[in-house]
């Protein structure tokens, strides 16, 4: 529900938009998204004395956070936001903003609007109390947070929707598994490796389309591995790290290019850490800003930089916050526009706090050595559970 004051605050943001759209004489190229978006200018229009196409190119520039406000104004507003094309729209602009969600010990899910500096509630995820309280795993594409778990009848996935703001069940993995490594880019996403429900560990991967919520098996790697990374780089997607046993550590990493549907083996992209024993480990904690892989060491509590040319890496700065304390577990290492996020917890005088560092890799206004606190989250314990960044 609305208050009356927020409802004027977005009408006259409307009104705004629309003189902006008349002034500037919108030129579009309307887009076929297989919905009829053509209306004539006309008291039915979005926006008055736009065209709906040119309309859209506006709205498409409004912060993401105003869209359920805009949703409930009317039916036709609500139709459109659920539709998903506003968010076609700003891909084809280039406008993308990236919202963080965040599950931590003592906090449920939450978005955090960067731009607005805004924490935002979902709603509560209709699962078994098995799946609450269970080891999670997450990963945001497209306009989907995935959120993959254990029932009482076995693994399960379950999306957020940001268009509908609920949750529903994902159609499950052609071969459902944990302990994967994963990756989107834009509407699809990868999955690779990983334990099974009876814990054999795997080499098959799959891709999951958010479009049409369907998985389609990949073909496999060439070694199994369960607790490792993914991520995408260069338009191709990659694995590094894990186990292919439950002794044996993987220093070698593998490339899938999605144009020739094969996999090729990288030797020593991920050289192995001495210190902890392996199983006890987190996953490789990695994030790839415009297009350069970055790792977080987690036995010492350093960003490393990796070199395509030579297959090295190399020492950038220290982290904000401590990862060798649990061996990696409880942070949070992502990859937010251009900058390097790390979420990690703090214990001070006013209890436990969760704090987000960002760091631009190509700011060079600033001293190279600081990181800039983002939010600070209270009340949500020290521990980072679970964390994805959905750029839309």
């Amino acid at each position: 529900m609305l208050y009356q004051g927020e409802i004027i605050r977005i009408q006259n943001m409307l009104e705004v938009v629309c003189l902006r759209g008349r002034v500037l004489n919108v030129d579009y190229e309307p887009m076929d998204t297989g919905e009829n978006h053509d209306g004539q200018a006309s008291e039915d229009s979005l926006l008055p004395g736009l065209y709906d196409d040119a309309a859209m190119y506006i709205l498409a520039w409004i912060c993401r956070s105003d869209y359920p406000n805009l949703a409930c104004l009317n039916k036709k507003f609500k139709a459109l936001i659920e539709s998903g094309y506003l968010y076609k729209v700003r891909w084809q602009l280039g406008v993308i903003e990236h919202w963080i969600y965040l599950a931590c010990i003592l906090m449920p899910w939450e978005a955090f609007d960067p731009a607005r500096q805004r924490w935002m509630r979902l709603p509560r995820m209709p699962c078994d109390e098995c799946f609450t309280y269970a080891d999670k795993e997450s990963l945001a594409v497209g306009t989907q947070l995935l959120v993959f778990g254990r029932e009482l009848s076995g693994l399960a996935v379950w999306i957020y929707n940001l268009l509908t703001h609920d949750w529903s069940r994902c159609p499950p993995m052609n071969l459902p598994r944990c302990l994967f490594g994963s990756s989107s880019l834009g509407e699809i996403a990868i999955v690779a490796g990983g334990s099974d429900k009876i814990g054999c560990i795997m080499r098959s991967a799959e891709l999951y389309n958010s479009e049409v919520g369907t998985w389609l098996t990949l073909p496999d790697m060439n070694l199994p591995r369960k607790l490792c990374s993914g991520f995408f780089m260069d338009g191709k997607f990659y694995v590094i790290g894990g186990m292919s046993s439950q002794t044996d550590c993987l220093s070698c990493g593998e490339e899938y290019n999605l144009e020739t549907r094969t996999w090729r083996r990288i030797e020593n992209m991920y050289p192995l850490s001495i210190a902890g024993h392996p199983a006890m480990r987190s996953p490789p904690l990695v994030a790839v800003v415009n297009n350069q892989l970055y790792s977080a060491d987690q036995a010492t509590n350093e960003v490393k930089k990796y070199n395509k040319t030579n297959n090295s890496w190399s020492v950038v700065k220290r982290l904000p916050v401590r990862a060798d304390s649990s061996n990696g577990w409880g942070l949070a290492f992502k990859a937010c526009g251009s900058s390097l996020l790390v979420i990690g917890g703090h214990r001070g005088p006013q209890g436990e706090v969760i704090v987000l560092h960002t760091w631009d890799p190509q700011d060079r206004s600033t001293d190279r050595s600081e990181w800039n606190v983002l939010a600070v989250k209270e009340r949500a314990g020290a521990f980072v559970a679970n964390c994805a960044v959905m750029g839309c």
